[in-house]
């Protein structure tokens, strides 16, 4: 056995020199359609050409096949049946360069103390079917045992140097004592499948891309869940997933693209790092995610996972779809490039930001409500075009390139790659409720609103706003409400084409404000959440030249949501002024109390 698995060994460095072939991202064009038609899905035991059955004996009926004591190699390509128990053996293929091989994992189970129980060596693509009704289990060992001290491969318990698909509705479990569960060094592939992977270290990884169509993954990982970590090309290293129900627990990241992360739809429920309950706060070893167990650095690329992410990409991360329930104590969605969020519902607890982008970051679309984090949105550019988006933060809520950032730009996971100096926030449509313990809005450029509806609950403490901007920040539509102390206070600016009304005055959590025109019909009534001294609203209703009442207390029969009430009637409150707006900027108090905002502010 020791001759034939050098052999073996000595093909593997052979063809490591090689470069394979890889697919590119995917798309929707003639070739790519024709592909899945042709693709086989077998699904019984009579379609295999070749039936392997394990037990006391290993019986083999049909062709393609070699057998050395418990080492059943697959040399040519066809479609394989497996089935019974092989309590301590492998299978390989190594086939030819241009064969196809399919195995039917026809409720198999398979056993390895020395290496990974399925290893494919060379073929051109491999497919392993899920038989429909039958559950299969691989379990690897520990430790492996290399012919070859500078080898360090097979190391997943499902191993490919080449392309590696799985389909099928059959279930199939994974047990990666040693390193990785399922791993290919090319693309891999999953189209169905109800699949339970327990790794060490990484649960799925391919490393030139994965695609996954659909399927029912749960996946404990002591590394990243789901990985692509090609970094020599940047044409690989994507991710794309387009349906499925995802259970990911992982020490390191959930899901982790090299270059882009496309997910167009599916259910995700994602832990990472402990939850966000393992904050860098309570933590002295945040950033430093080890390798646990028997997992091994690779030869080629370092292994070693240094985030706990919940989805993670370093270019491009797009989301059109899908259900997601983050708890992640390191960013819950981060992109050291651009985040694109045109759909899909999200619920996130973060340690640290809720959603990170190093250069921009667009929302299109989708419910986003997270529940706890460092930083609600940061990135350099941040721009809101539709949606509803409702966050908690202990620091700043919407941050681009700016704020409190001494605890996050030294040493917190995600370490903030962009320019302090620049950076800009956009609201265009949607609606978006901010409760910040630091800085509300924070641009250290300027922020721009046209459209939507923005309400801050800000800070109460002194060294921190509602507003906080370096350059401007515009309103030429939209409703904005925002509330907090006024020691570092900063209204929109007097250049705004929208007026804004500031009321100054020292409110209780929970108590109204009212605002009437000279009519008496109820325009605005809100409560803060916090206490707060002052409470900026701008909104399309208030006009140059007309008068309006701002009252305190009272009671409203409207529907509250976000302390904004809408609908029914404002009554029993106390009149705390009385404004005609002769400019943009129109308060019943003085605003030099602390940092001012830029331009000029009437008072009436």
């Amino acid at each position: 056995m020791k001759k034939q698995l050098t052999f073996f060994i000595s093909a593997l460095s052979i063809y490591s020199t090689l470069i394979g072939c890889s697919k590119q991202q995917p798309n929707t064009s003639d070739e790519a359609i024709q592909e899945n038609i042709v693709e086989s899905t077998n699904q019984d035991h009579s379609a295999a050409d070749t039936t392997i059955e394990f037990g006391s004996s290993i019986t083999v009926n049909g062709t393609g096949v070699t057998v050395d004591e418990n080492i059943v190699t697959i040399t040519q390509g066809g479609t394989y049946s497996l089935s019974g128990t092989l309590d301590d053996g492998q299978v390989i293929v190594n086939a030819g360069d241009l064969d196809q091989v399919e195995i039917l994992l026809n409720g198999v189970h398979l056993t390895s103390s020395t290496s990974a129980p399925i290893y494919v060596m060379n073929a051109d693509k491999t497919t392993l079917t899920l038989v429909e009704g039958t559950e299969s289990v691989i379990t690897d060992a520990e430790s492996y045992v290399y012919e070859d001290a500078t080898v360090d491969e097979p190391n997943a318990a499902i191993f490919s140097k080449d392309d590696l698909k799985i389909n099928g509705t059959g279930s199939l479990i994974v047990n990666a004592n040693y390193n990785n569960g399922i791993a290919s060094k090319d693309d891999l592939d999953i189209k169905n499948g109800d699949i339970t992977i327990n790794a060490v270290n990484n649960g799925l990884k391919g490393k030139d891309s994965i695609e996954i169509d659909n399927g029912t993954f749960v996946i404990n990982s002591g590394g990243d869940a789901i990985k692509s970590d090609n970094t020599t090309d940047t044409t690989k290293g994507w991710i794309t997933i387009n349906n499925g129900t995802f259970n990911l627990t992982a020490t390191g990241d959930g899901i982790q693209a090299e270059t882009d992360l496309l997910i167009n739809g599916g259910t995700f429920t994602i832990e990472t790092g402990g939850g966000s309950e393992n904050s860098s706060s309570k933590s002295s070893s945040w950033g430093v995610w080890g390798i646990p167990g028997h997992a091994q650095t690779s030869s080629s690329s370092s292994e070693e996972t240094t985030s706990a992410k919940a989805l993670k990409a370093g270019v491009n991360l797009t989301v059109e779809d899908g259900s997601f329930n983050i708890d992640s104590s390191d960013d819950s969605i981060h992109t050291n490039d651009s985040i694109v969020i045109n759909g899909g519902s999200f619920t996130i607890a973060s340690g640290d930001d809720g959603i990170h982008a190093d250069t921009t970051l667009d929302i299109n679309g989708g419910t986003i409500d997270i529940t706890k984090s460092y930083e609600g949105l940061e990135s350099t550019t941040i721009t809101i075009n539709d949606g509803t988006i409702h966050l908690i933060a202990s620091d700043d809520g919407i941050n681009a390139a700016g704020g409190n950032d001494g605890s996050a730009m030294n040493g917190r996971p995600g370490q903030n790659n962009f320019s302090s100096t620049s950076g800009m926030i956009y609201f265009n449509g949607g609606y978006v409720y901010v409760n910040a313990s630091g800085d509300g809005l924070d641009a250290n450029g300027s922020i721009e609103m046209s459209g939507g509806t923005v309400i801050v609950d800000g800070p109460t403490d002194g060294g921190n706003g509602a507003l906080d901007y370096d350059a401007t920040f515009n309103i030429s539509g939209g409703l904005l409400i925002a509330s907090g102390s006024n020691a570092m206070l900063q209204t929109p600016s007097s250049s705004s084409s929208q007026n804004t009304i500031v009321v100054s005055s020292n409110t209780s959590s929970h108590t109204l404000v009212n605002i009437q025109d000279s009519t008496g019909t109820d325009l605005i009534t809100y409560a803060p959440s916090k206490s707060s001294q002052v409470i900026m609203i701008s909104s399309p209703e208030f006009k140059t030249g007309e008068t309006y009442t701002i009252s305190t207390g009272g009671t409203s029969t409207g529907t509250e949501i976000d302390g904004l009430y809408k609908g029914g009637s404002y009554s029993g409150g106390s009149n705390v002024a009385t404004l005609t707006i002769s400019s943009s900027i129109t308060s019943n108090g003085n605003l030099n109390n602390g940092m001012g905002g830029p331009g000029g502010m009437g008072r009436a």
